[in-house]
């Protein structure tokens, strides 16, 4: 079962292990302290305050890095050596910030002892924790039961779902054919309605009917519909399942009625302000934090190519409303990579990437000099990532609404980067302007930030660098 929270569709039981972790880290703070300082809480309060603050802040740290690394999303796949390693690094970083907010707020102190006690703890108890829920998360009694009322070319969207992170929400149970119609699912997966659809629901303990059918003409079942609904059953259209479900936006299940008449796409002058606003603070607050590695690329790449060689970079990108501008980067290519003038997507070990370049591609440091593009307007820090206009004339007569990606400013991060690894094709493209409507019919403050967060996964774990 899926919530919504901060415009994404959550798993409950993510967002259960969130809550019982948030306070386990708490708890520990406060055990660490009674086996450091005693037991007896009036000596505590007198020798260093109360024990509650320090606890809020060390497990809202915790998990807030345990986001940034990926260890709230259900897109993780990570094996278990890779959960162990997950969970010490982002307990490792979640005692850091941890400990630069007790040194900023003195009267939080409370000693180092105690910090590392409550992180060993925290890794201990954790490990097995995880383990053990990824075990129980892909429990089917956990699961909606779900069947699928069509069995055409768009229930085939549903029968094609192969990742395990796509599927952890539902069981499917089966598809419900319609007489005269196509079939493109498996035939094993077909189920019959005897004795009408409420009764095979009441069967087989149905939770949600999704509506799939490609005609609708003369085959849909309001009546039997009607009553499933009536009875508790939720019947939901299949772009609204797969949107829930899957985190993007199928284009190729989605009408232009669903677009016009679905919720979202909110883009308020109040979010607008907010968008800008959050550009501003990680733009300004990022640009501080680099500005020692960012003077390092420039003396990295001057010593590599000379010293008149360009540091940056100036390339043309699509922005808000389909206008074009400058996108800066640190430059990662020799200065001729393209000196007949094509356009050409980067490829993996791309022979036009300097030394120098294939260092600072990977661990994504030509993309700090967008922060100025963000201070001027251009872009806001979340958004779906701008393409070059040879690019963007060729996808849009080739994907539909993929014009549709630019009624928000581009971003130097989105949900497309977070979800999906960097892409280099038309197929890529088609992939990540699902998430990006994804992104823009949910966009949201809460979402951006969560965005921010999980971005750091992709730059520490160097997701799909290239």
């Amino acid at each position: 079962m899926r919530i919504r929270l901060f415009g994404q569709h959550l798993h409950l039981s993510f967002f259960a292990l969130a809550a019982a972790e948030t306070g386990l880290f708490f708890g520990l703070l406060i055990a660490a302290g009674w086996m450091r300082l005693g037991p007896d809480l009036a000596l505590i309060d007198r020798a260093v305050g109360p024990l509650w603050p320090r606890a809020v802040v060390f497990s809202f740290s915790l998990v807030a890095s345990f986001l940034a690394f990926g260890l709230y999303s259900v897109r993780q796949r990570a094996r278990s050596i890779g959960i162990v390693i997950r969970v010490i690094a982002a307990v490792f970083a979640g005692v850091i910030a941890t400990t630069v907010i007790f040194y900023a707020i003195p009267a939080l102190w409370i000693g180092r002892g105690v910090i590392t006690i409550a992180a060993l703890g925290a890794i201990a108890i954790v490990v097995v924790l995880r383990l053990v829920f990824y075990r129980f998360v892909d429990a089917s009694p956990l699961k909606r039961r779900v069947i699928v009322y069509g069995a055409g070319r768009g229930a085939s969207a549903i029968a094609s779902l192969r990742r395990r992170a796509d599927q952890r929400g539902f069981l499917l149970l089966g598809f419900v054919g319609t007489p005269d119609a196509g079939m493109e699912v498996p035939v094993d997966k077909l189920i019959a309605p005897n004795g009408g659809l409420l009764a095979l629901c009441q069967q087989h303990e149905v939770d949600e009917i999704v509506i799939a059918l490609d005609d609708r003409r003369g085959r849909f079942p309001i009546a039997e519909l009607l009553e499933c609904r009536l009875s508790g059953i939720d019947v939901t259209e299949l772009p609204t399942f797969l949107e829930r479900e899957t985190g993007r936006v199928r284009i190729d299940v989605v009408s232009p009625s669903w677009l016009i008449f679905g919720e979202g796409f909110n883009r308020g002058s109040l979010r607008l302000f907010t968008a800008h606003l959050l550009g501003l603070a990680a733009s300004i607050g990022i640009l501080v934090l680099t500005l020692p590695v960012m003077l390092l690329t420039i003396f990295a790449i001057k010593l590599e190519d000379g010293l008149r060689a360009p540091v940056f970079y100036g390339q043309e990108r699509v922005g808000l409303g389909g206008r074009t501008f400058k996108l800066l980067k640190f430059r990662s290519m020799r200065i001729d990579a393209e000196s007949d003038g094509a356009a050409r997507w980067a490829e993996k070990d791309d022979p036009r990437v300097t030394r120098v370049g294939a260092v600072i591609r990977k661990l994504r440091i030509d993309e700090l000099p967008q922060i100025v593009n963000v201070l001027y307007g251009d872009m806001n820090f979340v958004g779906p990532r701008p393409e070059r206009p040879q690019f963007v004339a060729t996808l849009a007569t080739k994907i539909p609404y993929y014009m549709q990606r630019h009624c928000v400013k581009p971003g130097i991060t989105g949900w497309a980067q977070v979800c999906y690894p960097y892409g280099s094709s038309e197929r890529d493209a088609l992939e990540k302007l699902q998430y990006d409507l994804y992104y823009i019919k949910n966009n949201g403050l809460l979402f951006d930030l969560s965005i921010l967060m999980q971005t750091a996964e992709v730059v520490f774990m160097g997701k799909g660098a290239r």
